[in-house]
């Protein structure tokens, strides 16, 4: 497999960050960015938050970070502030990953950074953005979760509310919609020599990630003459998203001989492949269902029937069968043994422990024919500081000396 030059190789940023909102740049690490993380000489107190800690470092940090390299600088100091705007004289971006204004405090914002450097694209992450009535209120990463309706509360056997398991949506969100739009902010800077300055609030990407069941609720508010359910539903509207899926049968999850699966023969040929496979053309010939998104809804008597044929394999089994039927069968995964199902095995490129401090998984894109470099483990604090004054600044030892007389280091 090839090994050529790295998607981002050609990408400096600089990026000011603590806890959760340093996603941001962590895939365009893993695509080859060179990423300069400032920290304050305390560091990112990331490495002590969250569980699991490994080896006094905890997880969040293994995984946010790797890839970076650290510099440590005192921001309260002239001599770190002059080593801040060389760093950004021949970057492509600046992250401020914190409080908004954070950089600006110490005459480091985006107004100041672009006279130094015209192209230089800016991006602020934070919990709630720059504007609005919550713009000012602290916060963490379910915060922006439960504000987008996402995380519904749950309660205890002794009646206190707690927050249930889920996935967290708003700090996975915002590296995704925020990576791209540096990226295509990066493209414009290049052509046109201008670059811009751009705000991103966790809480907002949370809610553009779950736009279908928000825009489903505002289709819902109009009329139902003019919005209406499915043609199989016989337009009767059914509840939004994926609370529509309670009441379907054959788009539904059913218990194997050895754990469950996932059954979608939403679509009629799919059905009728899945009936002659089993040998059952009885369930076809009595209910057909429609062409197209026929769950054969609220069918209670055809529901006990799958659920005792479901029973009668285990979940191979049924991935053999669907595959030799060409009828979608899926397994039901757990976060804990997705990493032994076969499929994960065989696509998913982990990086070990043994040199990273945690496993953790790659980047997810695969670039065919050719292999991404790995990341390099996830920095202690300050750690590269001198690579990046020596190799990326070109300062000599008496300059470095100077400035640490200077206390730019702390």
């Amino acid at each position: 497999m090839n090994t050529p030059t790295p998607p981002l190789a050609s990408l400096r940023i600089v990026e000011s960050s603590i806890l959760g909102p340093a996603a941001i740049t962590t895939a365009l690490g893993d695509l080859g960015a060179e990423i300069i993380k400032v920290e304050t000489p305390a560091g990112d107190y990331i490495r002590e938050m969250t569980w699991p800690v490994i080896e006094g470092v905890s997880l969040m940090h293994y995984h946010l970070n790797r890839g970076k390299k650290s510099i440590a600088l005192d921001l309260k100091t002239e001599a770190a502030r002059r080593i801040y705007r060389d760093l950004v004289r021949d970057a492509d971006v600046v992250i401020e990953a914190s409080k908004p204004g954070a950089l600006a405090k110490y005459g480091l914002g985006y107004e100041e950074l672009r006279k130094i450097n015209p192209k230089i694209v800016f991006i602020t992450v934070s919990g709630y953005g720059m504007s609005g009535p919550y713009k000012d209120m602290p916060s963490h990463g379910i915060a922006y979760d439960t504000w987008a309706g996402i995380v519904k509360p749950a309660y205890d056997d002794e009646g206190f509310c707690h927050i249930p398991e889920h996935v967290g949506i708003g700090i996975n969100a915002a590296p995704l919609f925020g990576g791209l739009a540096v990226l295509a902010a990066v493209i414009r800077a290049r052509e046109s020599g201008e670059g811009c300055f751009m705000e991103l609030a966790q809480s907002d990407a949370a809610a553009a990630f779950d736009w279908y069941r928000s825009e489903s609720h505002m289709a819902y508010a109009r009329p139902e003459d003019v919005v209406t359910g499915n043609k199989s539903d016989n337009w009767v509207r059914r509840p939004v998203a994926t609370a529509g899926m309670k009441e379907g049968v054959r788009y539904q999850l059913y218990e194997s001989a050895d754990g469950h699966v996932l059954f979608m023969a939403s679509e009629q040929a799919f059905w009728k492949n899945f009936c002659a496979g089993v040998g059952r053309m009885d369930l076809f010939d009595k209910w057909p269902g429609s062409r197209y998104a026929d769950h054969a809804r609220g069918n209670r008597e055809l529901q006990a029937i799958l659920r005792d044929i479901f029973k009668t394999r285990t979940t191979e089994q049924w991935l053999a069968f669907g595959v030799e039927a060409n009828t979608p069968i899926a397994p039901v995964n757990t976060a804990q043994n997705i990493v032994d199902d076969p499929q994960f095995r065989a696509r998913f490129k982990l990086i070990p422990h043994e040199t990273h401090g945690a496993d953790m998984l790659g980047f997810p894109v695969q670039f065919v024919g050719e292999a991404l470099p790995t990341p390099s483990r996830a920095p202690t604090v300050g750690e590269q500081r001198e690579a990046v004054l020596r190799e990326v600044l070109g300062y000599d030892a008496a300059t470095i000396d100077a400035l640490a007389q200077e206390k730019a280091f702390g």
